[in-house]
């Protein structure tokens, strides 16, 4: 009776702990979001997301050519990143043998790990040098190196969760691995995959210390992808770092709206995920 008395003891301690740390991290949330939408709420308006900004000391203006130059660099380090990332893990799942695909998980994990500044840097001297400016080509390129092992071990781990026994079927009825792969393993992980994907790409819009290297900064619309290009998280930095009021007012409200972009993103992904993948595991 006295251990069974310790044991329960014991379980609702870990139980009132485990519930207190979870109230404190949803917390932290609500409250970063309460800030923001108190502080930035008020700021967003129509002019935030159709004008230009203005000159310092100036009242007034948005930050439209931002939001227009993250959306150009998340779409082209997607378009650079997801389809390497997505063949690499199929690679890893499928074909590669033990040591060399143990030595690219290796390596994919250790990319991952790299503060996204130094990823910032090497774009910078490998774009940034050679093509004398700054451009939207450089911060596609820095976020697109984030973004290759996020959505490679993502794609491989999905890919791994399929059951072997639908391979030996495809396989069974004279099908080649390749297209076994294609028409068979790939489908039935088609919405894990997916979801990796999203939060990836919702993990990179968010940097700033990469595009402070390669695309830079400027006021006006982008019009050419060789050219310096604001980015959100960029013009963030700028605007809370600067001396003046209607500045600061809108960093909050970019934060705001960067935040919005970022949570809808990953609503969608544990929506896709909630599905659940097209098989079941067995």
């Amino acid at each position: 009776m006295r251990r069974r008395g310790f044991r329960n003891f014991v379980n609702n301690v870990m139980l009132a702990a485990t519930g207190v740390c979870t109230v404190i991290t949803v917390s932290v949330l609500f409250v970063i979001l309460g800030y923001l939408v108190w502080n930035g709420g008020k700021s967003v308006d129509w002019d935030f997301f159709t004008k230009l900004p203005l000159p310092q000391g100036q009242v007034g203006g948005g930050m439209a050519n931002a939001i227009v130059g993250s959306f150009m660099m998340v779409g082209l380090a997607s378009l650079i990143g997801l389809p390497v990332g997505f063949l690499g893990g199929i690679y890893l799942a499928e074909f590669g043998n033990k040591t060399f695909a143990s030595l690219v998980r290796y390596m994919a994990d250790l990319l991952n790990g790299v503060p996204s500044i130094v990823i910032g840097v090497f774009a910078w001297a490998v774009v940034v040098a050679p093509m004398h400016t700054f451009s939207v080509w450089a911060g596609a390129f820095a976020l697109s190196l984030m973004l290759v092992p996020i959505s490679l071990r993502s794609t491989e781990q999905f890919l791994l969760g399929v059951p072997r026994t639908l391979r030996e079927g495809a396989l069974a009825l004279g099908a080649p691995q390749w297209k076994t792969v294609a028409t068979v393993v790939v489908p039935a992980a088609m919405r894990g995959i997916l979801t990796g994907m999203i939060l990836g790409v919702a993990r990179v819009a968010g940097e700033t210390a990469p595009l402070l290297f390669t695309a830079l900064n400027n006021t006006f619309w982008p019009k050419s992808l060789n050219q310096p290009t604001a980015a959100l998280p960029v013009m963030i930095f700028t605007h809370a770092m600067s001396p003046f009021d209607d500045w600061h007012r809108q960093a909050w409200a970019a934060g705001l709206v960067l935040l919005g972009m970022v949570l809808v993103t990953n609503i969608t992904a544990r929506w896709i995920l909630s599905r659940g993948i097209s098989v079941q595991k067995g």
